[in-house]
């Protein structure tokens, strides 16, 4: 079996500022790395100047852009950062003029004009697509969005809420209910619901021993139940004539084809039929979705499809902040502190919560960067900086 291979997906919204590496085919900013680095040793890292995310999983947002902003129109938001070919976005990216045409047959999502289009990332830890949906959103429309990012265990939506701050897009918010909540409280609210459910995880083996130990001849059976329960728990906040797109990482029909044709049959959608786009890098077509599995295609095992709802959908008086969302993590550096730059080891010291000591600098709160890009606060008393980088993101190794 092949070993697996590390990629990341740079931040458009930060210079692109991260690792070379080849492009992912299905996502202008994800690079495939030759050898992967420590990346715990990189400050860009814990700058939110990229996400480390598997390359298959970057197709969830390839099919976020393609079908639900493509109908957007034109990309008025783009950042100044070029596939590294230099090339513009590929068709199926943001504003591509072929976008609308891809539903064949199937009605496509409608999308309000006169308010912020809402999107729903239903199981979002660790906070790869979620990142990749909030980057495609500011591109296609500016600050027209806001997204509800969702993790029901709650150690894993303090991982979400971190990646998120770090990320630093502020129309996103945490929460951590479960989808019978939000089906409950949201009803009709969504636009769009981005749903890569919990699975028996065979995409995988190559990559996670774990996956290989906990996997039964009944996982799966048992997965797809449950898979339905999340789908239908969370049906009711999608509005008539939102998007649903359906994702897992496993090869099983029972998981992926099958489920989301009794989620058009029973729940009350249209699937959306899927586009032979990519496969002369190994992406294949199932009957409703794209599956890409391990050893084909240079990442892990996805799968993705999608449909649009026409099932009726009354909406009910609600905000995204009746889910008690976690309180955010994100710091603002637009405070007007001054800033002060960091080599990589004073960086590194700083990542680690050491004491600084910063002879040159103004007294008072700094903002201390590297490169440019800024890693977070210190309190600078002259002997010595207090370092007010946040406990949950320190670096645990030694530096």
């Amino acid at each position: 079996m092949d070993s697996a291979v590390t990629s990341v997906r740079l931040n458009p919204f930060k210079g692109c500022d991260g690792p070379d590496g080849a492009p992912v085919p299905w996502n202008r900013y994800g690079r495939i790395l030759s050898e992967r680095p420590n990346f715990t040793l990189d400050p860009l890292f814990h700058a939110g100047c990229y996400y480390v995310q598997d390359s298959s999983a970057m197709f969830v947002g390839h099919l976020f852009r393609k079908l639900a902003l493509g109908v957007c129109g034109t990309n008025r938001h783009a950042s100044a950062c070029p596939a590294e070919d230099g090339t513009e976005p590929q068709s199926g990216d943001v504003g591509s003029p072929g976008a609308a045409g891809v539903y064949q047959g199937a009605e496509p999502p409608q999308m309000h004009k006169d308010r912020p289009v809402r999107v729903l990332d239903l199981c979002a830890a660790p906070g790869g697509k979620t990142t990749d949906i909030a980057a495609s959103c500011r591109e296609a429309l500016g600050d027209a969005f806001e997204l509800t990012a969702n993790e029901v265990i709650k150690s894993r939506a303090s991982v979400l809420a971190d990646n998120v701050a770090v990320w630093g897009d502020p129309n996103v918010i945490v929460t951590s209910v479960d989808p019978a909540v939000i089906g409950r409280i949201m009803k009709g609210y969504y636009d769009v619901i981005v749903a890569d459910v919990p699975c028996s995880g065979e995409g995988m083996f190559r990559k996670d021993p774990r996956a290989v130990a906990e996997w039964t001849p009944q996982l799966p059976g048992i997965c797809a139940a449950r898979q339905k329960r999340i789908l239908a728990d969370a049906w009711p906040a999608l509005k008539e004539g939102g998007l649903l797109i359906y994702s897992t990482c496993t090869y099983e029909d029972c998981e992926n084809d099958d489920n989301l044709e009794w989620a058009a049959r029973e729940l009350g959608g249209e699937i959306i039929p899927s586009e032979d786009e990519f496969a002369q890098y190994g992406v294949r077509l199932t009957r409703h979705g794209s599956l890409l599995k391990a050893g084909e295609v240079p990442g892990e095992g996805q799968w993705a499809g999608a449909l649009i709802k026409t099932a009726e959908a009354p909406s009910a008086k609600c905000r995204p902040a009746d889910l008690r969302p976690l309180e955010s993590r994100m710091q603002n550096f637009d405070g007007g502190e001054p800033r002060v730059e960091l080599d990589l080891q004073q960086a590194l010291k700083y990542l680690h919560r050491d004491a600084l000591f910063l002879p040159d600098a103004p007294l008072g709160m700094l903002v201390v960067c590297y490169r440019s890009h800024p890693l977070g606060f210190v309190k600078n008393l002259g002997s010595r900086c207090n370092n007010l980088y946040p406990k949950s993101r320190r670096i645990q190794m030694d530096v």
